[in-house]
This record gives C-alpha cells, sequence and structure tokens, in this order.
C-alpha cells in the first residue's frame, strides 16, 4: 500500500470515528518527530502495540480484503498467563461495504466483535477439527448479545447496530460490511497480532509499504524501524 493512501485512510476513518462519539487517544495524533521524542514515556504503548493498524493483508486490494483497526489499550500475556492483571485488550475497526475481513482463527484471544454503527456486519462462521483446524463441514455454538447460538458450517450471522458476537479460540470467522461501512468494537483478551492470527489461506496480517509520501501518524507495524 502506499503511504499517502494510507494517510487518507487514517483521517477518514478518524472522520467516521468520530462521527460516532468515538474520539481516539492524544499520543494518535503525534506526529512520527514527536512519537520518536517521546518514545520513553510512550514505552507502554509501544510495547503493547497500540496505535493505528491499516492492513489489505500483503494483497494490494485494500478495497476488496483489507481492514481499519486501532489498538486503544492491550495488556500483557505475562499477566494472562498467570491468571491475573491486564488481561484484557480493545480496538476499534472499521469494515467498508464488501471489504474482507478474511476467514481465520486465534489459539488464546477470545473476542467480543461489536457492531458499533453503521451498516450490517456479516460474520461468516465455521468451527474447528479436533487439532483446530479448519473444518468446512462443521459448525459450532457462539454467544449473540450474551443468547446461545448454534450455527451450521457457513452461516452467516447479520448483526445490526448494537449487536454483538462472542467468539472463542477455534471459531473461525471472516467479516465484512454489507450496505455500507460499519463501526465495530472489539473487546478482547491480550491481543498479539503477530502470532495469534491464524489464516485459512497463507497471506500476511500486515500491509507492505511504499514511501510515495512522509506518514502523518505511525502505525504500529511502523515501531520497530521507525522508533
Amino acid at each position: 500500500m502506499k503511504r499517502s493512501r494510507i494517510n487518507d485512510i487514517i483521517a477518514q476513518s478518524d472522520d467516521m470515528m468520530r462521527s460516532f462519539g468515538f474520539v481516539m487517544p492524544p499520543f494518535a495524533y503525534w506526529s512520527p518527530d514527536e512519537f520518536k521524542a517521546r518514545k520513553d514515556d510512550a514505552k507502554n504503548v509501544i510495547d503493547a502495540r497500540c496505535g493505528w493498524d491499516i492492513t489489505d493483508y500483503g494483497a494490494g486490494k485494500y478495497d476488496e480484503m483489507g481492514l481499519f483497526l486501532f489498538t486503544l489499550r492491550n495488556g500483557r500475556l505475562a499477566d494472562l498467563q498467570r491468571g491475573g492483571g491486564m488481561c484484557y485488550a480493545e480496538k476499534l475497526l472499521i469494515s467498508k461495504q464488501d471489504q474482507l475481513s478474511p476467514m481465520h482463527t486465534h489459539v488464546l484471544k477470545a473476542e467480543d466483535i461489536i457492531n458499533r454503527g453503521g451498516a450490517t456486519l456479516v460474520v461468516e462462521l465455521f468451527g474447528s477439527d479436533a487439532e483446530g483446524n479448519f473444518d468446512e463441514t462443521r459448525g459450532g455454538t457462539v454467544y449473540c448479545d450474551g443468547i446461545k447460538r448454534d450455527f451450521t458450517a457457513g452461516e452467516k450471522l447479520h448483526l445490526a447496530p448494537g449487536e454483538s458476537v462472542t467468539l472463542m479460540p477455534g471459531d473461525w470467522h471472516a467479516f465484512w460490511g454489507d450496505g455500507g461501512d460499519v463501526l465495530i468494537g472489539e473487546v478482547s483478551t491480550v491481543n498479539d497480532d503477530e502470532t495469534d492470527n491464524i489464516f485459512r489461506e497463507p497471506i500476511g496480517r500486515f500491509a507492505n509499504i511504499e514511501e510515495d509520501v512522509d506518514p502523518k501518524h505511525l502505525l504500529v507495524s511502523d515501531y520497530r524501524t521507525w522508533l
């Protein structure tokens, strides 16, 4: 993805989030130079990989397969492993109309996917085999707004604004906006986007960036090289 496109997506996404009453924390609006100058103070933000995250999954077709994310807060794997402390994470996402977030699951992370506003969010579901692998014949059970719901393989949930689904490790899922763009909330256990996204197809989690202009704000995938 071109950096100029990423800059535009950040600005457009910020406008959409604000239209629903969500404002990002102050560090979201730091320039790269300010982030460098304050990196010691922001060590927790950097280590937890909080911030802007825009991906086309390495396929170069963002409008067809991609996702906007902002990680607001993220806990510590060590706390999760010992069963106490900061064991949670929170994100805001935007899934554009017919923009696929491809089929995947998680090994550790349980998550609530919440339609925070906009159009309908479609979530396609499959179950796992005994080893946790994708099983095109198997359904399972999820909870929608706390209410138990059994699903068949390939069943599609249609979540209106305010509705949600709870997904556990091994629940294979893909999602997209239907009828327009959707603002999504994600509340989960500790999030590790580098190792805990298991895709059905061999794709990447992060975009390959062409630096045609300077970044307006850093992405979480920039932290290692820029900071």
